[in-house]
C-alpha cells in the first residue's frame, strides 16, 4: 500500500489564525487543524525558517539541513530533501524543520547557529517536541554531523545522507588532488592556479582553461589514461550518474568515459569557483600537498586496476607519471585559513548521540569513500557503539528514493526508542523501504568502502600542529 498523503498544507491566513489563537503552543498542536500546518518567518540573522506540522503529529521533528548552494544563488528555507520525502515523512506523523542558513556558501559558521535557532522558532511557534532528529544530504551532512557533535543536547539522533563527512579541511585536500594531476601531466607549461584563487573571475578563468586542456586529452589513449589517473585520486566511480548504462566490472575504457564526464563537472563548480569562495571565507588557502606520495595514494585507490589496465593499453608508463606528479612543486597551505576550516569543521568523532549515515557507492561529488573517514574519526573517539553506516547501490549524488530515506530515519527512530541499534541490514532497511513504498526500488547492499585518500580529524590531528598547517 502507497503511503498517505496528508491534506493540503494550510499557509497564511490559517496560520496566522492558529497562532493568533494560541493553538500552535501545545505538545501537539496541529491535531485541532485536522490538516498540515505550514508556518514560515526570519531568524536573527537574517536567514529564514519552514516549519511543517501534520495533523496527527507523532511528537518527533525532524530537523533538515540543506545541501550547498553557491554563492549569489536562490537561498529558500528547506525542511525535507524533496517534495515526495516530505510527503511521506508529513503523513507517518512526522514535523519537519529547516532554515535557508544566514548565507550561501560554505556556510557552517552560520548554518549550525541557525538551525539551533530554527529548533527554537519550532518550539516557540508550535511547542516542545518529544524527541528531535537532525537529518540533512551532501553539505547538509556536514552541518548534521557538526550539530551532532556540538550540540548533542538538543538532538535525540542524526541521520546524514550522502553527507560530507569527511570534514572541510579533508574535503578540500582531496579536490586538489585531482586538478593537481591534470595540471601537472596534461597542462605542465601553462599558468593555471590551482589555489589562492582570488576572485569568481580568476577561478572561472582557471577551470576553463584546465577544462580546456582536459578535453583535449581526451581524444587520446594516453590523454584518457592521465583523466583516469586523476580521477582515481578522488575515487570518482566509473559509474557515476543513474542515466548512463551501468559497465562491467572490467570495461575499463566505459568507465573512463564516465569520470570524464565527472571530471569536467568537478572542474566547473567544486575545484576552482567553489573553493574560491571557501578561500575568501577562510582568508587563505585551506589546501596542501606537500608530503603526499600519490604513487601510495593511487595503490588505496578503488579504481586502481583501471588505471593500470588504461595505461597499458595506452602504451604509457604509470610509474613515470607518477613519478613526475612525486616531484612536481607542490603548494601549501595558509595556516590561518586550515585554522578557520577546522574550526568549520573538523570532526572530532565524539559522538554522544547515534548517528546513521548512507551513502549510494556511486557518488562522483562526495565519493563513498568519505564514509570511512568519518569511521576513523569515530574509531579514534571510541565512539563507535553510536554510529552505523548504510549503502545504496546506485550511482550518482543523493539518488537515494524518498523511501530509503525513510527506512534510514525509521532505523535512527528505533535506535532512540531501543536505545540498541537492532537489524540495520541491507536486509532490514530494504524491507522497510519496500513497506513504505514498493513501487519504488529498495537497494541496500553490503558494502565497505576503502580508505579515504587524505583523512583529516581531530581525534588524530592537533589544530594548530605541523600536519595541520600543511607544512
Amino acid at each position: 500500500m502507497k503511503p498517505r498523503i496528508p491534506a493540503p498544507r494550510a499557509t497564511g491566513v490559517l496560520a496566522a489564525a492558529l497562532l493568533a489563537a494560541g493553538t500552535l503552543g501545545a505538545t501537539a498542536p496541529a491535531h485541532a487543524t485536522g490538516r498540515t500546518v505550514h508556518l514560515h518567518g526570519p531568524l536573527a540573522s537574517g536567514a529564514t525558517y519552514v516549519l511543517d506540522v501534520p495533523a496527527h503529529w507523532n511528537g518527533t521533528l525532524l530537523l533538515f539541513s540543506h545541501g550547498y548552494r553557491a554563492a549569489g544563488t536562490s537561498n529558500p528555507a528547506e525542511d525535507a530533501s524533496d517534495a515526495r520525502t516530505a510527503r511521506l515523512l508529513l503523513a507517518e506523523g512526522y514535523a519537519l524543520a529547516g532554515s535557508s542558513y544566514a548565507t550561501t556558501g560554505w556556510a557552517v559558521a552560520q548554518a549550525v547557529p541557525d538551525q539551533l535557532a530554527t529548533l527554537d522558532a519550532f518550539t516557540a511557534r508550535v511547542g516542545r517536541a518529544q524527541r528531535t532528529i537532525a537529518w540533512g544530504q551532501s553539505y547538509g551532512g556536514l552541518v548534521t554531523t557538526a550539530l551532532a557533535e556540538r550540540h548533542p543536547d538538543r538532538l535525540d539522533g542524526s541521520l546524514s545522507t550522502c553527507g560530507l563527512v569527511q570534514g572541510g579541511v579533508a574535503n578540500w585536500n582531496s579536490t586538489l588532488d585531482p586538478v593537481f594531476a591534470l595540471k601537472t601531466l596534461l597542462a605542465p607549461g601553462k599558468h593555471i592556479p590551482l589555489t589562492r584563487l582570488g576572485s569568481q573571475t580568476n577561478a572561472r578563468a582557471a577551470a576553463h582553461a584546465l577544462t580546456g586542456a582536459v578535453t583535449r586529452a581526451q581524444r587520446s589513449a594516453a590523454g584518457r589514461a592521465r583523466i583516469a589517473l586523476a580521477a582515481a585520486l578522488h575515487n570518482i566511480p566509473g559509474w557515476n550518474d543513474p542515466s548512463q548504462t551501468r559497465p562491467a566490472p572490467t570495461d575499463y575504457a566505459a568507465q573512463q568515459a564516465n569520470q570524464y564526464e565527472a571530471m569536467t563537472g568537478l572542474l566547473t563548480m567544486p575545484a576552482f569557483s567553489w573553493r574560491q569562495e571557501t578561500e575568501q571565507r577562510a582568508g587563505g588557502s585551506p589546501s596542501w600537498n606537500t608530503g603526499v606520495d600519490y604513487a601510495a595514494l593511487l595503490r588505496h585507490s578503488a579504481d586502481y586496476q583501471e588505471v593500470k589496465a588504461l595505461y597499458k593499453a595506452a602504451g604509457r608508463s604509470l610509474a613515470n607519471d607518477l613519478g613526475t606528479l612525486n616531484k612536481a612543486p607542490r603548494l601549501h597551505a595558509d595556516p590561518a585559513a586550515v585554522a578557520y576550516l577546522t574550526r568549520n569543521i573538523a570532526f572530532t568523532g565524539r559522538l554522544r548521540k547515534p548517528q546513521l549515515d548512507i551513502h549510494t557507492t556511486g557518488d562522483p561529488l562526495i565519493p563513498v569513500q568519505s564514509e570511512s573517514a568519518y569511521r576513523r574519526a569515530v574509531l579514534g573517539a571510541g565512539t563507535t557503539r553510536l554510529l552505523r553506516q548504510a549503502y545504496v547501490d546506485n550511482a550518482g549524488h543523493c539518488t537515494f528514493t524518498p523511501a530509503e530515506r525513510a527506512a534510514a530515519l525509521h532505523a535512527v527512530d528505533r535506535r532512540i526508542t531501543t536505545g540498541h541499534w537492532g537489524d540495520t541490514s541491507p536486509t532490514a532497511l530494504n524491507t522497510e523501504a519496500h513497506r513504505l513504498d514498493p513501487t519504488t526500488a529498495a537497494r541496500y547492499l553490503t558494502f565497505r568502502p576503502g580508505p579515504y585518500p587524505r583523512p583529516f580529524d581531530l581525534a588524530h590531528h592537533h589544530v594548530n600542529g605541523r600536519r595541520t598547517s600543511g607544512g
